[in-house]
């Protein structure tokens, strides 16, 4: 059966947009098809993404009143519950997108009290939206908030490249260099690590490095590095590492990180400590999905460029397909093959 076996509840706190698919609008619908139920909070609502060229419109969530809705939660009785049905109990909770240093700093103080209320089953996936290509979204401030209080919280990190070389301070030019980004990642107290896009900038590395793509050529990829640091059950510990490879689709596509981290979060909601085979099918699982829908996207996209000359529409184009997309989340299409990495080398 392809969907999560035990109906389970995910606090999603991301940002909102009434047209379009970035944050919520992209992880929830996930979720909820692979059997999740999601209470959702939106820590902005705006009208579009900000890649519009006529800006956006909206409001923006702070602090205070996300604390008060919580609380809200509370008094009713719908983040714990006492009996064994587990039908108020929130077991994920998962962040994207967070704008100021009052909001993560109450995400810490939400994490820390969920945490206490159902230690046994509580599980944080954070996804350290900070920027890409080179360029922060949010105020610096928040990099070291996330280095210092949010990371040591997380279960789970689902950083892009760029995040991850700015949360480490390492420069991901390897494989070596993103298998010690993860180790810093560890260190820090995250013990099930994601970097979701990886792109070398001197070719298919992955030929010579670990030579078993069933081409190749050197077209243009895009890596997926999947991390855990466990223990045995002799208490030895393991890192278990896997990296996948998929074709490079031309074009700027925003929320993908969002549906990523919501993927992976459903994918390794079951992991088990004695395993390690269960994170490479789950990366499988992810990666296929994603290219789905990618690719699925591209062509809507080609199919009306040459149709229009407004940006606005180019734009809107670009827009995930996620609702044709449907039957490659529920069924992921198990296109590439993740391939186990023997331990870095690089100091």
């Amino acid at each position: 059966m392809s969907l999560i076996e035990n109906t389970k509840r995910v606090l999603s706190i991301q940002s909102h947009v009434v047209s379009g698919y970035v944050g919520n609008k992209a992880a929830v619908f996930p979720l909820q098809l692979l059997g999740f139920e999601v209470d959702i909070i939106n820590s902005v609502h705006f009208s579009n993404h900000t890649g519009y060229p006529n800006k956006w419109e909206g409001d923006v969530l702070d602090g205070t009143k996300l604390l008060k809705l919580i609380d809200g939660l509370g008094r009713n009785g719908l983040l714990s519950d006492d009996d064994e049905s587990g039908s108020g109990r929130i077991d994920h909770m998962l962040t994207g997108y967070i704008g100021s240093e009052s909001f993560l700093r109450s995400i810490v103080t939400i994490v820390k009290k969920l945490r206490s209320l159902n230690p046994k089953t509580f599980r944080y996936v954070c996804d350290p939206v900070l920027g890409d290509a080179g360029k922060l979204y949010v105020p610096s401030e928040l990099v070291d908030i996330y280095r210092e209080e949010v990371l040591p919280l997380s279960d789970v990190a689902t950083p892009n490249q760029f995040e991850a070389e700015v949360l480490t301070g390492v420069s991901i030019a390897s494989i070596d260099d993103a298998q010690r980004a993860c180790g810093v990642l560890h260190d820090m107290g995250v013990p099930l690590v994601l970097i979701t896009s990886i792109i070398f900038q001197h070719g298919n590395e992955q030929i010579t490095r670990v030579g078993s793509l069933t081409t190749h050529d050197r077209s243009p990829t895009i890596g997926m590095l999947a991390s855990r640091r466990r223990r045995s059950n002799s208490g030895t510990e393991i890192v278990d590492q896997y990296i996948l490879y998929a074709p490079l689709i031309a074009g700027q596509f925003t929320g993908t990180g969002d549906v990523c981290a919501a993927l992976f979060l459903a994918w390794t909601a079951d992991l088990s400590d004695g395993d390690s085979n269960e994170l490479n099918v789950a990366l499988e699982k992810v990666g296929g999905t994603m290219h789905a829908i990618v690719k699925r996207t591209a062509e809507y996209a080609e199919s009306l460029s040459s149709s229009s000359s407004n940006e606005a529409k180019r734009v809107f184009s670009r827009e995930m397909q996620l609702i044709k997309s449907r039957d490659d989340i529920i069924t992921p299409p198990r296109l590439f093959n993740a391939i186990k990495l023997a331990p870095s080398t690089a100091k």
